[in-house]
């Protein structure tokens, strides 16, 4: 299914900027300001609309000098103070609010505690849901805010029926409808995209931002993990869960490496497994299961991690949960590409069969569904069946 921007007339419904309501009624917004370039033009956009609008940095460390400096994080003083210059070359209110130890616990310690467990976890998406749409939407209600804006690329559409829809972004490189996946209805109803009102490139965005004399215009992106300082993943887990040393095992068994914990593996790895042994093909080996509770690391080649169907608990839908068996494509990873599959809805579990395996699949992760651009849900992978292989892989 094609991933075409979201545009004006496209839809039965019309892109706005809330739901329900003519789009040039004044709402209030709080408008989340990350320091960033995209949240910038967004609380512009919104400003510029017509909307009465106050910006808000989240300060999600209890010591913020600890985090990225630059632009590689999102939670560094220079990021903060570049989003209250922002707003006032805009002209709206700003605040910064502390929500460091529900980030903390909703965020950090759900990662580490999932890598414990033998699970890959997505903290973009887990900070969407308890941080920006949960407890920063539900203090912006209780303050009297309508809606609360952020710089993601996705696409809010009123469907004839008047409920809301989350659609991709019309710049598929910039795409983060994988990430607001696990929005649902109530949260929908309160959040504004105005990067995806308008289909745009990041470069036009840019540029917007540079003739609205806004000096993040040319700021780098950050990249990888907010909350790890250096991108050294294996090196913050260990330094929470301490060295676990053991094996790292072929399919059959047999001892070709070791490791100082197995939490610092994620299914479909190649790099780093600093293996003794070879392969007899002399082929690459990937990761293909993580044993929390052996400490076993087991290792094959690229067409063992073959996968034809996962099951997914915990699932959120943006609308209408799926009806089925029904025919939708899937993501599985932030930018990766869209996959044809079956998926059914039953007792709370989402089944989901492959047109064709995939590989990299890993417990932990998250599946997202999506209806032509159109996000349907998302829900957290449990277990995985491998084509090569009877035995059902389970964090």
């Amino acid at each position: 299914m094609p991933r075409g921007p979201p545009a004006r007339g496209r839809y039965p419904g019309r892109v706005s900027d809330f739901p329900n309501e003519p789009p040039r009624q004044r709402l209030r917004v709080l408008a989340a300001m990350s320091g960033g370039v995209d949240s910038a033009v967004a609380a512009a956009r919104a400003a510029e609309a017509g909307h009465d609008v106050t910006g808000v940095h989240l300060a999600l460390s209890a010591n913020p000098q600890s985090f990225r400096t630059g632009a590689r994080g999102c939670c560094t003083v220079e990021d903060s103070r570049d989003a209250a210059r922002a707003a006032d070359v805009i002209g709206i209110p700003f605040y910064v609010w502390d929500l460091a130890e529900r980030f903390r616990e909703d965020v950090v310690d759900d990662f580490v505690a999932e890598y414990a467990a033998g699970r890959t976890p997505n903290p973009c998406l887990r900070c969407n849901e308890k941080i920006k749409f949960a407890a920063l939407l539900d203090k912006a209600l209780a303050l009297g805010f309508d809606a609360v804006c952020t710089g993601h690329y996705a696409a809010v559409v009123t469907g004839p029926d008047g409920r809301r829809e989350l659609h991709r972004s019309g710049d598929a490189a910039k795409d983060q409808s994988y990430v607001l996946g696990v929005l649902d209805e109530r949260q929908l109803a309160h959040a504004m995209f105005p990067l995806g009102d308008t289909p745009a490139t990041k470069d036009e965005i840019r540029a917007e931002a540079e003739r609205r004399g806004l000096a993040v215009a040319r700021k780098p992106d950050s990249h990888d993990i907010c909350f790890i300082a250096d991108g050294d993943t294996q090196g913050f887990l260990a330094k929470r869960l301490g060295a676990q040393e053991g094996p790292i095992v072929d399919e059959s068994g047999a001892v070709v490496g070791t490791h100082t914990g197995a939490y610092g593996f994620t299914v479909g790895q190649r790099k780093g497994l600093r293996l003794g042994v070879p392969a007899a093909d002399g082929k690459p080996r990937y990761v293909l299961d993580i044993s929390p509770v052996r400490n076993t690391v087991t290792v094959g080649p690229a067409e063992a991690l073959e996968v034809t169907a996962l099951t997914a608990i915990r699932p959120r839908w943006c609308g209408t949960p799926p009806q089925g068996p029904a025919a939708y494509t899937a993501q599985l990873r932030a930018h990766g590409e869209d996959v044809p599959v079956t998926a059914e809805l039953a007792d709370g579990t989402l089944s989901v069969e492959f047109a064709e395996p995939v590989r990299g699949v890993a417990p932990g992760q998250a599946v997202v569904l999506y209806d032509g651009t159109r996000v349907v849900g998302s829900a957290t992978i449990a277990t995985t069946d491998r084509a090569t292989a009877s035995v059902r892989r389970t964090a």
